[in-house]
């Protein structure tokens, strides 16, 4: 079992039992899955690209990676629908705890000018959307062999009822968020 999947038993649950005053055990939220997506939009031009960010995503998340496409067809930016232009991956139950406990253990305290996570970027239904400039703090990435630096988001979806239940989730598994002063 995971390390972060334990103490969410053994610990988390009941303190946020007491800090939510629920009354029932089963009504604390949880993290149902974790979801990594990574734009590629230079891939219409070269297919290669996408495989080399499928590949990227793919050691990150320790689970195989899939090509998205598009939807609809965009006139001004050259792109037809069913042109694939990146790549997501949706993890669950092991290896997304493993992957959360890297996340904030890992690969956060690598980012560059990090002065914590911004608690605004809920979607009011306690989904947390965060924005990763650099694909490299993630440490199974190998320097050498990437050829371009990527962006991606990680969408932590829980089973919160609202933003306040899973900030306090969130921050219960330590996630590094600032303090509400002025953003």
């Amino acid at each position: 079992m995971s390390r972060l999947f334990e103490e969410y038993n053994n610990k988390i649950k009941l303190s946020l039992k007491d800090k939510l005053n629920l009354g029932n055990i089963n009504q604390v939220p949880k993290i149902s899955k974790i979801v990594l997506n990574m734009g590629v939009g230079e891939a219409k031009d070269d297919a290669k690209l996408l495989d080399k960010a499928v590949e990227d995503l793919t050691s990150i998340s320790g689970q195989k990676a899939v090509k998205t496409k598009a939807k609809k067809a965009i006139a001004g930016f050259k792109i037809r629908a069913g042109m694939p232009l990146g790549a997501m991956v949706t993890l669950r139950n092991k290896i997304m705890y493993e992957f959360l406990d890297r996340l904030i253990n890992i690969a956060i305290p690598r980012i560059r000018d990090f002065r914590g996570l911004k608690s605004n970027s809920f979607d009011g239904k306690g989904n947390y959307t965060l924005g990763i400039k650099e694909h490299i703090i993630f440490p199974e990435i190998n320097f050498d062999k990437i050829d371009k630096v990527r962006g991606l988001d990680i969408t932590i979806c829980t089973s919160a009822k609202n933003n306040n239940e899973a900030l306090e989730l969130l921050k219960s598994f330590n996630m590094p968020f600032k303090e509400n002063t002025a953003n």
